[in-house]
Order: C-alpha cells, then sequence, then structure tokens
C-alpha cells in the first residue's frame, strides 16, 4: 500500500529518535523525468543511466522511481542521489521491484556519498539470491567482510522476481546492520569513510528497476 503524500512526494515524520526523518514516495512529482531534488550519477563504464518517474506498475496508486536504461556493462553502476543533506548514521529502507536484466537485476541503498568513486552500497540481486555490502573507494568496488563470518560474498537471501521486496540498512558509527524483507542478515564493520555523506540508490548494468518508499532517518 502506497503512503500518503505532501508535496513533492515526500512525507516528512516528527519522531524523538531521529533529528530527521522523511518517505520520498516520488507521488507528485513529474512524470516522464528524473526526480527533481536527486543527481544522477554513474560509477564504471558504459552510457549515460537513465533514472525516470513513472506510475507505479499494475494499477498501483501513486508512482516509482524507475533505473530504465538497459545496458549489459558489467562494470556499470547507475546511482541516483538524494541531494538535500549529508548523514553520518541513519537507517535506511526501500521497496524495489526487478523487472528485467540479463546480466544482473539488481537494487541498492548507497550511504556516506562522497562522489560517483566513493560510498558505501548494499545490494540485492534477484539473479543470484544474494545481499551484498560494498565499499566503493577510487572507483574500485569491493565487498566487505561479515562480523563474525568472514569474507563470504554477503549473504544468500531469496529476492522475488517482479515483486515487490524491501532493503534496508542502519548505519551506526563504523557499523552496518543489513536486513531483507524483514528478516535481519548480517553486520559489517568498516572505516573507510568516516564522514557525513549523501544517500542514494544503486542499480547495475542492465538492470530495469523499480524503487519506491525511500526512508531515510537521521540519528546524526
Amino acid at each position: 500500500m502506497k503512503l500518503s503524500t505532501m508535496a513533492a512526494g515526500i512525507v516528512v515524520l516528527l519522531t524523538s529518535s531521529f533529528v530527521h526523518a522523511e518517505t520520498i514516495t516520488f507521488d507528485d512529482l513529474a512524470l516522464g523525468a528524473a526526480p527533481s531534488g536527486f543527481t544522477v550519477g554513474l560509477t564504471g563504464r558504459g552510457g549515460p543511466p537513465k533514472w525516470v518517474v513513472q506510475k507505479a506498475p499494475n494499477s498501483e496508486p501513486g508512482n516509482v522511481v524507475a533505473q530504465v536504461s538497459a545496458e549489459g556493462v558489467d562494470n556499470r553502476f547507475p546511482v541516483l542521489v538524494y541531494d538535500k543533506f549529508a548523514a553520518l548514521d541513519v537507517d535506511m529502507s526501500v521497496r524495489f521491484q526487478t523487472v528485467s536484466g540479463s546480466v544482473d537485476q539488481a537494487a541498492g541503498l548507497v550511504w556516506r556519498y562522497k562522489d560517483a568513486k566513493n560510498y558505501y552500497i548494499v545490494r540485492a540481486n534477484a539473479l543470484e539470491d544474494n545481499v551484498v555490502l560494498y565499499k566503493v573507494e577510487n572507483g574500485v568496488r569491493s565487498d566487505l567482510a561479515l562480523k563474525g563470518k568472514g569474507k563470504t560474498y554477503g549473504a544468500k537471501a531469496p529476492v522475488l522476481k517482479k515483486a515487490w521486496n524491501v532493503l534496508a540498512v542502519q548505519v551506526r558509527g563504523q557499523t552496518f546492520s543489513v536486513s531483507m524483507n524483514g528478516a535481519p542478515l548480517y553486520d559489517v564493520e568498516d572505516r573507510t569513510f568516516p564522514e557525513p555523506g549523501k544517500m542514494g540508490l544503486w542499480t547495475k548494468a542492465d538492470s530495469v528497476t523499480l524503487f519506491d518508499d525511500l526512508t531515510i532517518n537521521v540519528v546524526k
């Protein structure tokens, strides 16, 4: 069910737990173009990404944002960065639905984003049924070891194809806690990017992916 909306497709939630909390629904944003308030970026190779606001599928109410450029270059990572503010510690989640992709069917959350070559990313892949957390440092993407488990290339987790999933991460200092569809998966500890950064969305290669209800709850 879609959340109720305010101007510019953003629901602002005031709570005692967070210094800032909002859910971006994309509902009142212009169709057929990248969402206002966001910057389109690209890590790696390939042509420019195409992020557009479009109607939700299957007669659902409201809008979604979609990454629709399907270019099968493996080292190609379209990014959509929220421009409003930067944060250090944050709870983030997003609903996503993979539509197509033969190289990848991926959806990700980005945080502590400095630029297109430096940030953290956790992504779910519907072709591999796994969820992996990486750092992108100087343009090089590397998966990070799981706390207490070592280098396992993330964790196996069911990722529904052409149906809605929820990916979430809780960021506290050097510790990042990942969950998928409400189930906790693992923790990662890393100190590469200790400063506040921006947040956003991510896909890979030829993934055509829909996103909705991007929730950003800032602790500090």
